[in-house]
């Protein structure tokens, strides 16, 4: 049976939006466990697969649109941009589902799909163009009681509960359509319904005892509330907000405070790195520091460095002949020293541009980029306070999506996560809302408290169970403290990562040699004559 074109689209509009009620901030989570039915549906009565990718193209340009449409206004053409480019990508494991599916059976090609998508999910982790902000897994930020397990799988295994739970039910509707009320059908739908509700139940049980590393100390967030297109990087206001961060700072530490943090760029001059004592306009930042000698200073900074020779494709030439990285940083003061870390997990366009797009370096300078891009520390740089509290995992503005990457933070006793964060751009948009949501994700799959300082919020605390204890609504400036604790404990995730993502790609891998095989084996056979 062929869909018509009409039904077609309906189908495929319909999957798309199912994706998106599903999100977050949205309470309809469990729209999620049957959004795919849609294209699953359409994969078996579509024949051509050039039909195919245009109703799947629809399906995930719908989602990616109305679920993170407020990118665009960072940048519209880059949003455009990134719409366009995202949804294709997606496609790919749809479109390899579909030619798998004339070569293997049902169940065989629903875990295909299974295991394709989430090589997909894998791979945009993990290169330049990245933009893991729809992980499946990611949807369950809303309901931490749901996925204490992450502590073993990360991520990757609320995406796996998502798309067995899609194949299961489309199998169940099709035994239905085929037989009825029949014995089959009846296991289906049972293997189903525990499919929902085992993962949900055995978060009861999985929550583990924390080891305390020693006594509880006080931390401080400060949540400035600058606009990033107005105030944050206006000119002659620098030391106005420097001092401002100040002063709320100090109106909170005691004598219990053993680290203060300030979000994104909150440093509002551009500064070399290796002349930061030298710096003028630091001066109060180190006085500061110096009246509190106790208080470690967990702030992000925009920074260079200058080479005398091109050190990396990121390095730009200077008229003198020398040459100059950038880099996001967050950087750990005291009242002697600092330490500095380079975001590594960088912003595909205004942060960083493959190399066959740099080209369009000018375009991306003018929506906060840089015309190479930024640099990045190229090992995980745990920072450790001088006043022997924490050791801090740093993630730097959208790291904090990143399970995988901050387990290898915490895999080098960090003991601690403090995401600074600028989330401005985007206006009081789902965008903000999202990304502090993922964070609870973090805290459970680490077992560590998460302190997050976010420019114009939400800043926030969050337990080691993805609770939080504390935060700042959006548009509002003030601070938090909040006594925390350095847990030593190490999860299975910490240990291994995203192995069950690798465990996929592997799958992923032999399905595809195998189809191969069969494809190139179908095409050699003699074609029957006819009698």
């Amino acid at each position: 049976m062929n869909v018509t074109r009409n039904s077609g689209l309906w189908m495929a509009l319909l999957g798309g939006i199912l994706l998106w009620a599903g999100w977050p901030s949205s309470p309809l989570t469990l729209l999620l466990f049957v959004a795919w039915v849609p294209l699953l549906y359409l994969a078996d009565t579509t024949g051509s697969w050039k039909k195919f990718f245009g109703w799947s193209y629809i399906t995930l340009l719908l989602w990616n649109v109305l679920t993170t449409w407020w990118v665009a206004k960072a940048s519209v053409p880059g949003g455009i941009g990134a719409f366009l480019a995202n949804s294709l990508i997606m496609c790919l494991p749809w479109l390899a589902y579909f030619f798998t599916r004339a070569h293997f059976n049902r169940f065989l090609s629903g875990v295909a799909l299974i295991v394709y998508w989430m090589t997909f999910e894998w791979i945009h982790l993990n290169w330049d163009l990245s933009w893991p902000w729809l992980t499946l897994g990611n949807a369950f930020a809303l309901h931490p009681n749901w996925v204490q397990w992450y502590e073993y799988t990360g991520a990757a295994g609320g995406s796996l509960w998502i798309l067995l739970s899609n194949v299961l039910v489309y199998h169940v509707l099709l035994r239905y359509r085929e037989e009825g009320r029949s014995t089959g059908y009846f296991k289906l739908a049972a293997a189903w319904v525990l499919t929902l509700g085992t993962p949900i139940i055995l978060s009861v049980f999985v929550k583990q005892q924390l080891t305390l590393l020693h006594n509880k100390y006080n931390v401080v967030v400060v949540q400035p509330n600058y606009d990033p297109w107005d105030t944050k990087f206006a000119a002659g206001k620098e030391e106005m907000q420097l001092q401002e961060l100040i002063s709320l700072s100090q109106k909170q530490i005691d004598a219990e405070t053993a680290l203060v943090v300030w979000p994104e760029t909150a440093i509002p001059y551009t500064v070399l790195e290796d002349q930061l004592r030298e710096n003028l306009f630091l001066k109060p930042l180190w006085g500061f520091l110096q009246r509190n000698p106790h208080v470690n200073l967990l702030t992000g900074l925009e920074g260079r460095r200058l080479f005398p020779t091109r050190v990396s494709r990121f390095a730009q030439k200077l008229p003198d002949g020398g040459f100059v990285e950038g880099y996001n940083s967050a950087a750990l003061f005291d009242s002697t020293s600092v330490q500095i870390y380079h975001k590594s997990k960088l912003v595909p366009g205004p942060e960083v541009l493959p190399a066959f797009l740099s080209f369009m370096g000018p375009v991306f300078e003018k929506f906060g980029g840089t015309m190479g891009g930024y640099a990045r520390d190229t090992t995980e740089r745990v920072l450790h306070t001088t006043n022997h509290t924490f050791n801090i995992t740093p993630a730097v503005c959208y790291e904090s999506i990143y399970g995988g990457y901050l387990s290898r933070f915490n895999r080098k006793d960090a003991d601690l996560i403090c995401i600074v964060t600028n989330d401005g751009w985007w206006g009081d948009t789902q965008g903000y809302r999202q990304h502090m949501q993922y964070a609870r994700l973090r805290a459970i799959e680490s077992r560590k408290w998460v302190a997050r300082s976010a420019n114009t919020g939400i800043s926030c605390f969050i337990d080691p169970y993805g609770n939080i204890a504390q935060q700042l609504s959006w548009n509002k400036q003030g601070t938090l403290k909040q006594t925390l604790a350095a847990f030593v404990s190490e999860t299975f995730y910490t240990r291994y990562g995203d192995w069950l993502f690798c465990a996929a790609a592997v799958s992923a891998l032999a399905f595809l040699l195998i189809l191969l095989y069969k494809v190139i084996l179908y095409k050699k056979r003699p074609l029957k004559k006819s009698s």
